[in-house]
């Protein structure tokens, strides 16, 4: 198997960007498999995500890296650069409805996800035979209705610890129902996903299919985003709808919006492992 890299940047956008980046990757004998670029007027800032390949077997990540690093710095560049092999270690979050994770556990078995799953975390013990049967440890750290903040703290100091046991790279929230604290949304800043059961902004809170249903919605769908302090609001990540009409009940709403929900997740979860996400303020820039 040959060495192959991804390298993601953003910059002040400027001239030549292009040309120092390609020329560094000439000057280190790699060859750019892909390659997509954006520039984004408003905030004049440019993006850049590139896939490489090492010609020569001596190439190491750490080489590259210490190499890159002048040429980032005179651009005053944002940049990460990975081994393209590598699989991320991921921890799943779930509470009582399983869908989204059933489905990133079987793309997960099935090759079509490139993670290690590390774990299953949960509020309720609802899935610990999933786990099981796919092998994943299952940590369960019930949370009872009315928790008070310091039990939910010490809830969360249990979850951080297996989070660092498994040096965890991805959390995602499947269907996690427990909003968490500030100090856990910093800890996990750009590194946990969740998914929203609607197509944001719309039909917050409970029942969101029942809501829908009651306006006579046309169209239902689910957002994956970021997690930051503000809930529900951090940066999208993936959107998708499906039409709907007004012959379907708030239960078929709600199996169509599942499905919706299960796409969405793991489109985000395969672009984050693939480094395609860039975050632009409070926007994200998706190199499909």
């Amino acid at each position: 198997m040959q060495q192959e890299f991804i390298l993601t940047l953003s910059c002040p956008d400027q001239r030549g960007i292009v040309h120092r980046v390609s020329g560094f990757l000439v000057e280190q004998g790699c060859n750019i498999l892909d390659s997509a670029q954006y520039g984004d007027l408003q905030s004049d800032t440019y993006f850049m995500r590139i896939h490489f390949a090492a010609e020569t077997p001596e190439h190491s990540l750490d080489g590259l890296r210490t190499a890159f690093a002048p040429v980032a710095e005179a651009m005053h560049m944002k940049w990460e650069m990975h081994d393209a092999h590598h699989k991320p270690r991921v921890v799943i979050f779930v509470s009582r409805i399983g869908h989204c994770l059933n489905d990133l556990l079987f793309r997960y078995r099935s090759g079509l996800l490139p993670v290690e799953i590390c774990a299953i975390i949960s509020n309720h013990a609802d899935f610990y035979q999933l786990a099981a049967s796919y092998n994943i440890p299952f940590h369960h750290f019930p949370l009872p209705a009315g928790a008070n903040h310091a039990q939910k703290q010490a809830q969360e100091a249990r979850i951080l610890e297996v989070l660092a046991q498994h040096q965890t790279e991805l959390v995602v929230l499947a269907r996690y129902m427990q909003i968490l604290s500030a100090s856990m949304c910093q800890a996990l800043e750009g590194r946990a996903i969740n998914i929203h059961h609607s197509f944001l902004p719309s039909f917050k809170g409970a029942k969101p299919y029942y809501q829908a249903h009651e306006r006579g919605v046309k169209l239902i769908g689910a957002t994956a985003h970021f997690v930051t302090t503000d809930l529900d609001e951090g940066p999208i990540i993936e959107q998708d709808v499906e039409r709907v009409d007004h012959a379907m009940t708030p239960e078929e709403l709600t199996a169509i919006g599942r499905d919706v929900e299960c796409v969405v997740l793991a489109r985000a979860v395969k672009w984050f492992v693939e480094h395609r996400i860039l975050l632009n303020g409070h926007k994200t820039v998706v190199f499909r």
